[in-house]
């Protein structure tokens, strides 16, 4: 009743809202992430990927940390390309 007279509402934002919470149309969320991923593809919407390093070992982890600490990264940081050794 508290939120009532402010006129206040919840919503979820988070992009696994549904998987998280088990909702009934949580088979939407494999649509939608199938949707943007053609939009991506056919250049109709752009990612915020900026930086982009393989394999994931400790020299890009601390180049990737490093960024992420002087505060002046912009968009994602992707590290990929596992191998163990």
């Amino acid at each position: 009743m508290r939120f009532k007279r402010k006129a206040v509402s919840i919503h979820h934002e988070l992009m696994f809202t549904r998987p998280i919470f088990g909702t009934p149309d949580m088979d939407e969320q494999g649509k939608l992430l199938n949707a943007v991923s053609r939009m991506v593809d056919d250049g109709k919407i752009k990612t915020t990927l900026n930086q982009h390093w393989s394999p994931i070992n400790a020299a890009n982890l601390k180049k990737a940390h490093a960024l992420l600490e002087s505060g002046t990264a912009k968009g994602k940081i992707v590290l990929e390309g596992w191998q163990p050794g």
